[in-house]
């Protein structure tokens, strides 16, 4: 495993505690001064790593998004594994580090666009490749299902990963309000176990 320079581990401590306060508290309410605190990096050092705080939030986005590309990737690794049986086993996961978490934060991603993804187009071309990267994962997963015989033929395998990550996004904010996993738990069982089955 190479070894990062001294830099890179300043920056990726940048990364990972914006990443915490973007999800705490979102983009307009985090300043730089706290991020930078926390990290213990002069104020003045911050455009070493970063030109503002614009690209900031989105190299964060993509920092943030990582971890959940290379866990759902990890459910693929073997090629004999049923699509749809590894993206659930991948969303059941999800949900129980979400309850330990007490529903806080949500989604970055989903939190991002609904602050900042018509205002900053920065932000949301890095929203979009996450987005996208993330959804095509899914799309692998489901295609793979099809090819297997465990999910239907007559939608897209796109059509349900857009579908699946829309009702994720958006059961994701009634968690944050109900403060429950029941709707994270509704939109796998009503999509995983029900609407994409073959």
């Amino acid at each position: 495993m190479a070894k990062l320079a001294p830099k890179q581990l300043k920056k990726d401590k940048l990364l990972e505690q914006g990443v915490s306060l973007l999800l705490e508290k979102g983009y307009h309410a985090t300043g730089l001064k706290e991020i930078l605190d926390t990290v213990q990096i002069p104020k003045g050092s911050f455009y070493a790593y970063f030109e503002s705080k614009e690209r900031f939030a989105a190299e964060a986005i993509h920092h943030y998004i990582e971890p959940f590309i290379l866990r759902l990737s990890g459910h693929l690794q073997n090629p004999e594994t049923d699509g749809l049986a590894a993206l659930k086993a991948y969303y059941l996961g999800l949900i129980a580090e979400v309850a330990q978490t007490g529903f806080k934060g949500g989604c970055l991603l989903g939190n991002l666009m609904g602050e900042i993804g018509d205002t900053s187009p920065l932000c949301r071309d890095a929203l979009l490749d996450a987005v996208g990267r993330y959804s095509a994962l899914q799309q692998t997963a489901l295609e793979r299902g099809q090819k297997q015989g465990s999910v239907r033929l007559d939608r897209s395998a796109k059509s349900m990963a857009d579908l699946m990550l829309n009702g994720w996004q958006g059961a994701l904010l009634r968690m944050k309000v109900e403060q429950s996993v029941e709707p994270l738990q509704a939109v796998c069982r009503d999509l995983l176990d029900d609407y994409f089955r073959a």
